[in-house]
């Protein structure tokens, strides 16, 4: 039987890689945050061969809070210690070539195992953070600190609540050039790779934020001073997700 995940991908720019898939999870109680940056203050901190994408005239950095859960290796059992945590992320969006994807400056988690694995075969710049994230009815309330010395100190704290049933964006919108991503782009061992995911279409709502304090864009050298300009709560989504293979540059 497939992996759920795989019930629905018509919708992937692309097809489906000829291997198979290797990580399947579950996302829950995510948020995307998203504040429109210029493009200068990003395109210096990208490596060769990826170009910045931008929407109406600007970059876009995204802060995203949710939780893993039911993480694991396919064939595999899941981990005790790492499989069920929250997860932060900082990133933007660019392209390789004819592929739009999505460009990790930080990835913090409540998880040493997942954090150290990631870095190591995934090449991605995880850090360890104090976190938790805890749900009473439709409200959510989310705090993160980073411990992890090999990345500046960075926090945030919020709460949120959803408002109204979640609907996929509609091709052409914003909303649906923030979300309807499939692959990511990183470096392993000083060469660029792409890792691809596949999920449903995502079912978004308006929600309801208190942003307590979020200093996560400080490892681009980015203050958020004002408030985001979209804010989007996702329905839980199972994804399963492929090894990183190398491209040209």
């Amino acid at each position: 039987m497939p992996h759920p995940a795989l019930a629905e991908t018509r919708h992937r720019p692309f097809a489906l890689p000829a291997r198979g898939w290797s990580l399947s999870m579950r996302w829950a109680d995510l948020l995307f945050l998203h504040w429109r940056v210029p493009a200068a203050a990003l395109r210096p901190h990208l490596p060769a061969g990826l170009e910045l994408e931008t929407f109406d005239g600007s970059a876009w950095l995204g802060v995203v809070p949710f939780r893993m859960v039911d993480t694991r290796f396919r064939y595999l059992p899941r981990l005790p210690t790492a499989h069920t945590f929250p997860e932060l992320n900082l990133r933007s969006y660019v392209r390789h070539g004819d592929r739009a994807g999505v460009w990790f400056w930080s990835l913090d988690a409540h998880s040493r195992l997942t954090v150290e694995g990631a870095r190591l075969s995934f090449g991605l710049p995880y850090f360890q953070a104090r976190m938790a994230c805890t749900r009473d009815g439709e409200r959510v309330d989310y705090r993160s600190e980073r411990v992890d010395r090999r990345g500046p100190v960075a926090r945030f704290r919020a709460s949120w609540q959803s408002r109204g049933d979640g609907v996929p964006a509609a091709p052409g919108t914003l909303e649906h050039w923030l979300v309807e991503r499939y692959c990511l782009f990183a470096q392993r061992r000083g060469r660029l790779v792409c890792g691809e995911i596949a999920h449903a279409p995502w079912r978004l709502s308006p929600a309801e934020l208190q942003l307590a304090g979020c200093d996560m864009a400080r490892l681009v050298g980015v203050e958020f001073t004002t408030p985001p300009d979209s804010v989007l709560a996702a329905m839980p989504i199972d994804v399963v997700a492929w090894s990183p293979v190398g491209v040209g540059v």
